[in-house]
């Protein structure tokens, strides 16, 4: 059974189904792996072995990208992921965070390199003669260096809704079981053609997408970047039977116009993680496929698995350990309590910090941040960040950040569950709910900011109207201002960036 990476690249390497199809070019797997030896050779002369072995990417989803990931695998180097939307000296720290020696980018992205201070990085234009000779000119090593299972495949940085991002350090065993356990979840096989539209520096596209078609052996359609209005054009032109997501591509596919023949396609699942409970059935129905959310981080501290039986806003069923904690007692929640109209009764004590009771699952550590890595890590648990809470028979809900916390007359509220139900109105189509202070000094006021569907009108007396016939949302809980929005500002992986949304007030 295959350990890393590089067990499963050369488990294909003599096989002529196509790998990556990308516009109008094909690379068969046999292409591709021999490719990637190719590269992997140029980049180990250029490596010196005093520094971190670390190459990194800068760079949308192109065959360059899949290259430049295989060609790590097999020669032993570490891939660091850069965010693509990343500018000025946010860019610059994250590549120096990420010791990279070498950063592979193209004509694109190379000139927001320009008077930047990446120390002695070089840097290389893949689509330049200069990458194309020294490919061509690569001579192979005798061999190269090792790597194990709990060894770095990547360092993949977060999404940075709360900060600077943190370079996690992802092993090869966490993408190898991640990509099995959905082969095996979903009958994956070498006959699947899978859509890779997210970013390949997030671990959700590497976790969600890379792994499982490394695995199978099926065909990677790569998008250089998501497009809603390309999605489906692009499943009926490769035949694409499997998809990752993360954040809101659910909703922006499903805001395009329907059409009766939408279901009409070869589409069999789409695998993600933060949709929101409405679209997953939505999706499924509009476009006949099975769609499967789950809870997921760049960390994969902490699994929880989505059943048929999981309640439809749940995220489903904790793995052994898992647990919801106070943050500030160390003691496990209680279970969440409901009134007859499904209201949870005991917010104040019911939610708390998703943990890992049992250590740090696979998570290997930030890189380079050991403070960061402790303040996820302790008492000998995990610590999410996460706010969730569960119900008698163990699924969990989530209800934001802990950043996410609303202190409104006195009362403690979290921001997803009041976003998970304004959600509910057919006319919204994103939803960030945030807190701005309270002028009296006291507690804070809530503040919702709403995208309306493409094809709807959204009024206050409608609004209110809505919110009223809410019987499991607290009066309380009603925003005490509504901005409406074309779009809301958003991290590169369609995470909504709310203290963007905070810094400009009322304006």
């Amino acid at each position: 059974m295959a350990e890393t990476m590089r067990d499963l690249l050369l488990s294909h390497h003599d096989s002529d189904r196509p790998a990556i199809k990308f516009d109008d070019e094909v690379f068969t797997w046999r292409e591709f792996v021999a490719g990637s030896k190719r590269r992997a050779s140029a980049i180990h002369a250029l490596l010196r072995d005093d520094r971190p072995r670390h190459v990194g990417t800068l760079l949308d989803n192109v065959p360059e990208i899949m290259f430049a990931l295989a060609a790590g695998a097999l020669g032993g180097y570490v891939t660091a992921g850069i965010n693509t939307t990343r500018r000025g000296e946010g860019l610059a720290r994250d590549i120096r965070t990420s010791d990279c020696q070498i950063l592979l980018t193209d004509g694109r992205y190379a000139p927001l390199l320009e008077g930047l201070d990446l120390g002695d990085v070089r840097i290389i234009n893949v689509a330049s003669d200069e990458w194309d000779d020294l490919v061509a000119d690569a001579t192979p090593p005798s061999f190269f260096p090792e790597r194990g299972a709990r060894d770095p495949f990547m360092l993949i940085f977060t999404s940075g809704t709360s900060g600077n991002p943190k370079a996690v350090q992802v092993a090869n065993s966490t993408v190898v079981m991640s990509g099995s356990m959905l082969a095996d979840a979903h009958e994956l096989s070498a006959r699947d053609v899978f859509y890779l539209s997210m970013p390949t520096f997030h671990s959700n596209a590497i976790l969600g997408g890379v792994g499982p078609a490394w695995v199978s052996g099926g065909t990677m359609v790569l998008a250089r970047r998501f497009s809603a209005s390309r999605f489906l054009p692009d499943v009926r032109r490769y035949g694409v039977t499997f998809m990752n997501y993360v954040g809101k591509p659910l909703a922006y596919i499903l805001d395009t116009p329907a059409r009766s023949d939408d279901a009409k396609n070869t589409l069999r699942v789409a695998f993600g993680n933060e949709a929101a409970s409405k679209d997953i059935p939505a999706f499924a129905e509009r476009f006949g496929c099975k769609v499967t959310d789950a809870y997921g981080s760049t960390e994969l501290a902490i699994i929880v698995v989505r059943t048929e039986n999981s309640p439809i806003q749940s995220i489903g069923e904790p793995f052994p350990g898992v647990a919801v904690f106070d943050p500030f007692t160390g003691e496990e929640c209680p279970r969440a309590e409901y009134d007859d109209s499904g209201a949870v009764t005991n917010l104040d004590e019911c939610i708390g910090e998703l943990v890992n009771t049992e250590g740090a699952g696979f998570f290997s550590g930030y890189y380079n941040n050991p403070d960061a890595t402790n303040e996820r890590m302790r008492d000998g648990m995990y610590w999410s960040g996460d706010l969730a809470y569960r119900d008698a028979d163990g699924y969990i809900f989530m209800a934001g950040r802990t950043g996410d916390w609303l202190r409104v007359d006195g009362e403690n509220m979290a921001t997803g569950i009041i976003e998970e139900i304004i959600l509910r109105h057919p006319a919204v189509s994103r939803a960030a709910v945030y807190s701005l202070p309270d002028p009296r000094g006291v507690g804070d006021q809530i503040v919702a900011a709403l995208v309306p569907r493409h094809d709807s009108h959204l009024t206050p007396e409608g609004f209110q109207a809505f919110l009223e016939r809410q019987e499991d949302l607290s009066p309380k809980a009603w925003p005490r201002w509504v901005r409406l929005a074309d779009t809301l500002p958003m991290t590169a992986t369609n995470k909504i960036l709310k203290r963007e949304l905070q810094s400009e007030g009322l304006e």
